[in-house]
């Protein structure tokens, strides 16, 4: 009897060892048809592939990142395949980094947890992917940027007023700041919305040229019959017009016109050139009532007392020479009886088409005092500039910003300064002619550098009739030139 049970005991010993056996070959052969594929818990870029084959996972993957991302531009939603934006991912050398992954693991420790039902660590394998960035480029320009941008609409001058109609503002696309989140969203498994930088663009400034065409109209609608030629430089950008124009007829500008007054700018940068700095407190009074006031005694005194006894108005013609400025001169002093000490001929004023019949004693062209205001304000802004070039160490940046505090000190509330809105800084210089014996006046010029909210800039406006030029007609043109010329650098 205890025979028996010791035999039934051994005989159900054995048959759970060979049950057991049984069940541990069906699970390693189980586990191994599992362990062909990825393992629970393998990511490939983002995506589960755990239990699928290298075919299938490839093809899970390859799935996920061909759905078409979602993209906005502004109020617009759209759809973009990947591979329209040259996107593809390197399947496999994902595929290939997971397998070699799953080989190393260590087999009975994975079949052990496996018995145990203990969930392996996640074996993640990063995206491998590359993006063809001139392909992607071109598509946002040429299918986006093309179909759904609103450019800017240019502002207008408004026919017959000194005003401009401001355009409209645009919505651009900027490529080059939308690319990395454009890649963002195609390298992403799960957010795969992107938003397009988008620039508002301001309304650009009407070119230069309908800026001309305006100051024509203002001309035309006026009531001075008179030349009047006008030269303006933008200092920011170098851009300018210059123009002469009479009762709807265009002449070359770079006629010649009596310089007047306007010639104590050619004075006071001589004068500072010959003198060291600091100038003496004498000096500063007369170039302070030569400017502010238009002394023509100081403008004399200064010449003979710290250029030349007898030939000042010859040292002054020579600076402006040696800056470039042919037609640009002083043959004499202002004093009634002064001599004339030479006779100068210049390309203004050998023209033939036209003349203003111009003082031999001073002449300048618009041109040429804009650009001598230009040296001044280049020489005030950095210290550089064509002074630096010509006159090193003879013209300091300090004097260049004192020259354009005497032109800023110079008030007079009309012509250039009543076209602008008060407090506006203006750093100019004007002058007429008129007959000694009838007291009429023929020409007029008025030049200046004017400092606007939006941009800086060099106005000349020179007038002259044949016959009399009536101050209040030149006045009000005049100061209309200035308003819709300041009204082109500020519109508002």
């Amino acid at each position: 009897m205890k025979l028996q049970r010791i035999s039934l005991l051994r005989w159900i010993a054995i048959a759970l060892l060979v049950l057991s056996a049984v069940i541990l070959v069906l699970e390693l052969v189980r586990f191994s048809r599992l362990r062909a594929g990825f393992p629970a818990g393998t990511v490939i870029g983002g995506i589960p592939v755990g239990g699928l084959d290298q075919q299938q996972a490839a093809d899970r993957v390859i799935e996920a990142y061909n759905f078409p991302i979602e993209v906005h531009h502004g109020g617009e939603i759209f759809y973009l395949k990947p591979s329209s934006l040259g996107f593809k991912v390197d399947i496999d050398t994902m595929i290939a980094s997971a397998d070699q992954q799953r080989v190393n693991a260590p087999f009975w420790s994975s079949f052990w947890n496996y018995l145990w039902n203990r969930n392996p660590a996640a074996q993640e394998t990063p995206l491998a992917y590359s993006i063809d960035e001139k392909q992607l480029k071109m598509f946002l320009y040429d299918e986006i940027a093309a179909r759904y941008d609103n450019d800017p609409e240019q502002s207008q001058p408004v026919a017959g007023s000194t005003q401009f109609k401001i355009g409209t503002p645009g919505k651009v696309l900027d490529v080059d700041a939308s690319l990395p989140f454009v890649e963002a969203a195609l390298s992403s498994a799960t957010n795969r919305v992107v938003n397009l930088v988008v620039s508002e663009i301001d309304p650009p400034r009407p070119s230069i040229d309908n800026l001309e065409v305006l100051l024509k109209q203002l001309i035309d609608e006026s009531a001075f019959d008179g030349l009047t030629e006008v030269y303006v430089l933008d200092l920011e950008t170098g851009k300018e017009i210059n123009f002469a124009y009479e009762n709807g007829i265009d002449y070359n500008p770079g006629i010649a016109f009596t310089a007047a007054s306007t010639m104590k700018i050619p004075i006071m940068v001589t004068v500072f050139q010959y003198l060291p700095e600091p100038i003496t407190e004498t000096a500063a009074t007369m170039m302070q009532l030569m400017i502010d006031k238009s002394s023509n005694d100081s403008s004399d005194d200064l010449m003979e007392t710290y250029l030349s006894p007898t030939l000042g108005p010859l040292i002054v013609t020579d600076t402006m020479q040696q800056l470039g400025l042919e037609s640009t001169f002083l043959a004499g002093h202002f004093y009634i009886g002064a001599p004339l000490l030479q006779r100068f001929i210049t390309p203004a004023n050998s023209r033939t088409d036209y003349t203003t019949d111009p003082d031999p004693f001073n002449q300048t062209t618009t041109t040429e005092m804009g650009m001598l205001l230009e040296d001044i304000y280049q020489c005030a802004q950095t210290g550089g500039g064509t002074f630096a070039a010509l006159f090193p160490n003879e013209i300091s940046q300090n004097e260049c910003q004192t020259m354009v505090t005497y032109l800023t000190n110079n008030k007079i509330a009309v012509l250039l300064e009543a076209g602008l809105p008060d407090g506006t800084r203006i750093g100019h210089k004007h002058g007429w002619t008129s007959d000694a014996t009838t007291g009429l006046m023929y020409s007029l010029i008025d030049t200046g550098i004017v400092f606007s909210p939006a941009g800086d800039y060099v106005i000349c406006v020179a007038m002259y009739h044949p016959v009399q030029l009536i101050f209040d007609k030149a006045n009000l043109l005049t100061a209309n030139i200035s308003k819709a010329v300041y009204n082109y650098f500020n519109i508002e």
